[in-house]
């Protein structure tokens, strides 16, 4: 190509011949997938396809047959493996045009032509069980070995604007053919393979509102030839931006970013309780430069009304984004929240105005007509969806559509698909089987857990339990790098999730870590504030962190010991239930608060006067709590026993201590682990069960406590202590 690799501004070239040499011809593919989607602004998240034709052993015949290996359905390119791509028998799929013709109806958007995508299955080759994209036919019927369908920023701006045909004669300088605007499927394949067919100097189509598609005889070459077209349409729309006119110039300014995210602390949950109406969402925050200029922008209202244009964009963004008329240096935050209230019911009418005026006899029933992107100028962008990994995509796709705006802006004028083409791919009931084929989501996929104490022991054990059931985890402690190391290993198993969107915390993925000393009101607030702007809000707060005192530990006196425990294990739930209810009020929505107590609160003993009369007091606190939050909040304790594993309220020398106290044998050349064990076990020996509590056990109930299973009960103390009849309730 005309570029050499060191040429490129406005992709990366990232292909490496070391790497890419001893690879097969599949790993070849993948590799070319990874590549082109580590540069978001080649293609977005899960969008775009890749192909290679492949010669392999047929397994029946021992023949050498092609097969087509592309990127399966619901695959991202930039994460994709071997096991994302389908393949396919080249013959078969060449002999489906048969097949199709015999279908009782065909032509555009025809029941037939959907049909074609059941067929796929019949020409799978070694039984891949992966299930092939939509655009399968699109790579298929280029008879090139290599194929890339991606949706670059640069190019969709070509793509979406008024002339755009025209556009791509000059930008392209005749190399590239042109398609208008088809939904994606059998007879869009047919019309790109025409123009395929039409142009054979050409080495790539522009497909209207949507992308492109080139190829090329060799895998690395069709990635510069990706990369060429790219870059192409950057460099033109970069010679005529518009600068600081850009989207008509700015009409407010940004706040400054303390007063931003003092904002959004208190705008969030607001936002969260009304858009929830239906299903609770999570919240991602994007106020980067790029996002700031356009909300603030002159144009901003009448281009957020066009809506987006590719169907990448608008699937998860819906047709158009909720834009709030707000001006922080003017408006207060009750005129914000005003205007969003309004706001939203005004788009919940227009959104059920536009499925009523183009649904059609099968459409599928309208989904939540409540708005996925909210556009707050001199604040930023807000994308909702049903996790931090969706919301974060969802506020990608936004950014991708602001940039595809200005290219299109810089150089043309912008258009948006018109508003049939964007229902009949939003209620397409290919995607809507595509919905209804996703597993059914975890009991705690929407909701934002708080578990204070999540270093070790009890809490740390809580935040895996709840974490396993879907939950976006807070984990929260006195010990920053506990905290982090917890949240750490949660990522490790469950993965950060696709999306790339996010300012600042609001990157994050499903598991955080946050800094808190509980007796502190302004360190609870401020581990709030960050959980706000991360994901949104809160739903549960689980509240493992104590004390434990006996008496000359530490070297206090008796009424240090007694400030300390109170401070701690009374004090500190109180303002952290009293901080997030605040929150909880904002939003509207139902939660849940657990407070770890203990059966000392309930059986008097020797030697921990402090720590009991604490847990007492903290018993009774959770059914003040539970008055003074009902009926919005549900709050409980969890109550347990002689949890002496992983626990900090048993160190070695506490342990050692209660061993000689119970005329336990042990050696002092026993490990940690293992004098713990035998503490354990001789509690256990009291207990009616005979079995050592863990912290297992612990996370269980807290879980249950926040499940929704106990949703009638409030104000109870639930003891886990193995059934000690001394603790019973009396």
């Amino acid at each position: 190509m005309p570029i050499k690799k060191d040429e490129f501004i406005h992709v990366d070239y990232n292909w490496d011949d070391a790497v890419a040499e001893g690879l097969d011809p599949v790993e070849s593919l993948v590799y070319r997938s990874n590549v082109l989607g580590a540069d978001q602004r080649i293609t977005n998240t899960g969008g775009g396809n890749t192909s290679a034709k492949i010669m392999e052993l047929d397994p029946l015949t021992g023949e050498e047959v092609e097969v087509l290996w592309v990127k399966g359905s619901g695959g991202d390119l930039r994460t994709a493996k071997k096991e994302n791509f389908s393949s396919l028998y080249q013959g078969k799929l060449e002999n489906l045009e048969e097949a199709y013709q015999k279908q009782p109806e065909t032509g555009y958007k025809s029941a037939g032509e959907d049909a074609m995508v059941g067929m796929y299955k019949h020409c799978n080759f070694c039984l891949n069980p992966r299930a092939s994209s939509i655009d399968t036919p699109l790579h298929s019927m280029i008879s090139d070995k290599h194929v890339d369908h991606l949706h670059p920023n640069a190019v969709i701006a070509v793509a979406s604007c008024k002339d755009q045909k025209e556009l791509t004669e000059v930008i392209w300088g005749g190399k590239m053919a042109y398609v208008p605007w088809m939904r994606p499927g059998w007879e869009a394949a047919k019309v790109c393979e025409e123009a395929y067919a039409a142009a054979p100097d050409s080495i790539g189509i522009l497909l209207g509102q949507h992308g492109h598609t080139n190829w090329n005889s060799e895998s690395k070459s069709c990635y510069e030839t990706s990369l060429w077209v790219i870059e192409t349409a950057a460099r033109y729309i970069e010679e005529h931006d518009k600068g600081e006119m850009t989207f008509g110039g700015a009409k407010v300014d940004s706040l400054a970013e303390d007063a931003r995210n003092e904002l959004l602390s208190k705008f969030l949950p607001v936002a969260r309780g009304l858009l929830s109406n239906k299903v609770k969402f999570i919240g991602t925050v994007q106020s980067d430069e790029n996002a700031l200029r356009f909300v603030n922008s002159v144009d901003a209202p009448r281009l957020a009304k066009l809506g987006t244009s590719c169907p990448d964009h608008f699937l998860r963004t819906k047709i158009q984004p909720l834009y709030v008329d707000f001006n922080p240096q003017q408006d207060s935050f009750e005129t914000l929240v005003e205007k969003f209230k309004a706001g939203i019911e005004q788009y919940r009418e227009d959104y059920t105005a536009y499925y009523n005026a183009c649904k059609r006899d099968d459409s599928p029933a309208m989904r939540d007509p409540s708005p996925t992107v909210v556009l707050i100028p001199g604040v930023g962008i807000i994308g909702w969806g049903k996790n931090k990994s969706e919301s974060r995509v969802t506020t990608e796709f936004y950014n991708c559509a602001i940039e595809v705006m200005r290219g299109a802006e810089a150089i043309s004028e912008y258009t948006a698909l018109p508003q049939q083409e964007a229902f009949d791919i939003e209620y397409w009931a290919l995607e809507e089987a595509k919905l209804q084929r996703m597993p059914k989501e975890a009991p705690l996929a929407r909701d934002i857990v708080v578990v204070i104490g999540a270093g070790d022991g009890i809490g740390k054990e809580t935040a895996f339990r709840v974490a396993k059931e879907g939950a976006h985890v807070v984990c929260a402690d006195l010990r920053a790098e506990a905290a982090q190391k917890t949240a750490d290993e949660l990522t490790a198993i469950y993965g950060q999730g696709i999306g790339v969107a996010g300012t600042g915390i609001s990157g994050c993925g499903p598991a955080i870590a946050a800094e808190v000393n509980i007796t502190d009101r302004e360190s609870v607030k401020a581990m709030f504030d960050k959980v706000i702007l991360a994901y949104g809000g809160i739903d549960k707060v689980i509240v493992t962190a104590g004390v434990f005192l006996a008496p000359g530990q530490a070297g206090m006196s008796n009424d240090q010991q007694f400030d300390v425990s109170f401070a701690v294990n009374v004090k500190g739930g109180y303002i952290v239930g009293t901080e997030a209810n605040e929150i909880w009020q904002a939003q509207g929505l139902k939660g849940a608060m657990v407070l770890t107590t203990s059966v000392n609160a309930a059986v008097s003993k020797k030697g921990s006067l402090a720590y009991d009369t604490s847990k007492a007091a903290a018993n009774h606190l959770v059914r003040e709590l539970a008055v003074e939050l009902s009926p919005l909040v549900n709050v409980n304790g969890l109550a347990p026993a002689t949890v002496v594993k992983g626990s900090t309220m048993f160190p070695r020398d506490r342990v050692i201590a209660s061993l000689t106290k119970y005329d336990v044998e042990f050696a002092q050349s026993d490990s940690d682990d293992e004098l713990r064990d035998k503490l354990a076990n001789f509690y256990a020996q009291r207990t009616l069960t005979k079995a050592p509590i863990t912290p297992a056990d612990q996370a269980e109930a807290a879980y249950l406590m926040v499940s929704g299973q106990l949703s009638k009960t409030t104000g109870q103390i639930i003891s886990v202590d193995g059934g000690l009849h001394e603790a019973f309730l009396r």
